[in-house]
C-alpha cells in the first residue's frame, strides 16, 4: 500500500479518446469523493493528432511520466494522414512502443456479458446468449510473434518486389505468457460457465506452423504445473467458430500475439461490441489500461460514443494495482465501480447508439459516476 498514493499518467491520445477519458475521469473522481483520492492523475498530450501538430508523438516528459507512473491509462491512438517516415502508425509510441519498452508481456481481454446489454447480429439487436454463459478472459502474448520488427522489403528500381514479417515465438515469451494464463485460471472463481471447470484453452495453428508447435509443447509442458487446470486445445481457424457458437466452454484462453488480436477482437461480439472492450498490458513492473475500440474518427467530437469500455478498463487498473500493492482501499473501488456499471447496464438507461440507444458519451458518464455515488452508501 502506497500510503503517498499512486500516480496514475493519463493519454486521452487522438479522436474519440479524450471523449472516453474524460467520462472515464468523471467516474474515477466519483470514486474519490468523501475523502482523499488515493491516486494522483496527471494528463499528457500525444499520439497521432499530436504528431500532425507538432512533429513527435509526444514529448519526452511524457515518456517519462509513463515509465515512472504506477499506471497508465491510454484512450486510443490513430488519425487519417498521421504517418511516421518509416510508414508505421502516428501514435505507437503510446501503445505498442510502452508495450516493448516496458515489457508488458500479458495482453488481457475480459469478455463477460452483462444483463441489459443486446447483441448486434446481422444488423438486428437481440439476445442471443444468456449473460451466464459469456464469461471468459483471453491471454494474448504482446511482445513477439509477428508484431517483433524483423520485416522488410526488398526493392529494385523503385519497386517492391518482396515483404516479409518473420514470426518470432521465444521459449521465454511462450513459457511467461502460458504461465500467467494458468494461473489465471487456477484463480479464477467460478471457472468455465458451462461446467464450472478450471480450464485453460491454447489457440493456434500447430497442425501447419512450427511457431505454434512450439508454443502448444510449451503450454503443455507448464501445465503440467497446474494439474488442477484442464488443459484444452483449438486450432484457431476451427476455435472463431466454437468461441461464437459455445462461449461457455471456455474460461482462460491463451494465444501467439497475433492470433490473439483477431480473436478478442471477435469475442468483443459475445459482450456486446467494441463499445464494452478494455484491455490490459500488464508486465513484472508496469501495467497499462485501454479500451480497445480505437480512436473511431468518423464519430469524434460528436458525443455518442460508448465509454464503457474506459470504465472496465480503469476497473480493471483499480483491481491490477489493488493486487499488487496488496492494497484494500483499491481492490474495494474496483468492486464498487464494477457494482455500479453492471446495475447502470442492467435498467437500461445508458444506452449509447450502439446498443441502440440514444444516451450521450457523457449521458452515460453522468449516469455511471452517479450509481457509483449511490454505491457508496
Amino acid at each position: 500500500m502506497k500510503e503517498a498514493g499512486y500516480d496514475l499518467a493519463v493519454f486521452p491520445g487522438d479522436g474519440t479518446g479524450p471523449e472516453v477519458v474524460r467520462e472515464g475521469l468523471k467516474v474515477l473522481a466519483a470514486l474519490a469523493e468523501g475523502g482523499p483520492a488515493p491516486w494522483h492523475v496527471s494528463e499528457y498530450p500525444g499520439g497521432g493528432q499530436y504528431y500532425l501538430l507538432r512533429g513527435r508523438e509526444w514529448e519526452p516528459e511524457a515518456e517519462a511520466a509513463a515509465h515512472r507512473a504506477d499506471a497508465v491509462l491510454v484512450g486510443a491512438v490513430g488519425w487519417p494522414g498521421a504517418q511516421l517516415p518509416n510508414g508505421d502508425l502516428a501514435g505507437r509510441a503510446l501503445i505498442l512502443g510502452l508495450r516493448e519498452k516496458l515489457d508488458l508481456y500479458a495482453n488481457v481481454r475480459p469478455c463477460r456479458l452483462y444483463p441489459g446489454v443486446t447483441h448486434r447480429i446481422s444488423g438486428a439487436y437481440r439476445d442471443v446468449w444468456s449473460p451466464k454463459n459469456v464469461d471468459l478472459v483471453i491471454v494474448r502474448e504482446n511482445t513477439e510473434g509477428l508484431y517483433t520488427p524483423a520485416r522488410g522489403r526488398l526493392s529494385r528500381g523503385g519497386e517492391t518486389e518482396v515483404a516479409i514479417d518473420t514470426r518470432v515465438i521465444t521459449r521465454r515469451g511462450a513459457e511467461r505468457i502460458v504461465r500467467y494464463a494458468f494461473e489465471l485460471a487456477h484463480e479464477r472463481p467460478g471457472g468455465a460457465p458451462e461446467d464450472g471447470a478450471r480450464r485453460a484453452t491454447c489457440v493456434d495453428k500447430s497442425n501447419v506452423l512450427e511457431g505454434c508447435r512450439f508454443f502448444r509443447e510449451t503450454f503443455d509442458r507448464v501445465g503440467r504445473e497446474f494439474p488442477e487446470v484442464e488443459r484444452d486445445y483449438a486450432y484457431v481457424d476451427a476455435f472463431t467458430q466454437w468461441l461464437v457458437r459455445n462461449p461457455e466452454h471456455y474460461s482462460v484462453v491463451v494465444a501467439p500475439n497475433m492470433m490473439g488480436d483477431i480473436i478478442t477482437d471477435l469475442a468483443a461480439v459475445l459482450q456486446g461490441g467494441m463499445g464494452f472492450a478494455a484491455g490490459a498490458n500488464i508486465g513484472v513492473d508496469h501495467a497499462m489500461f485501454e479500451p480497445v475500440h480505437g480512436s473511431s474518427p468518423k464519430h469524434a467530437g460528436k458525443n455518442q460514443v460508448n465509454p464503457f469500455a474506459t470504465f472496465f478498463a480503469i476497473e480493471q487498473m483499480l483491481r491490477w494495482l489493488g493486487r499488487r500493492h496488496a492494497d484494500p482501499r483499491l481492490t474495494g473501488q474496483a468492486d464498487r465501480l464494477e457494482r455500479a456499471i453492471a446495475r447502470t447496464l442492467a435498467d437500461g438507461t445508458a444506452r449509447t447508439y450502439d446498443q441502440g440507444g440514444t444516451v450521450s458519451t457523457s449521458g452515460a458518464g453522468d449516469r455511471v459516476a452517479a450509481r457509483v455515488r449511490a454505491e457508496a452508501g
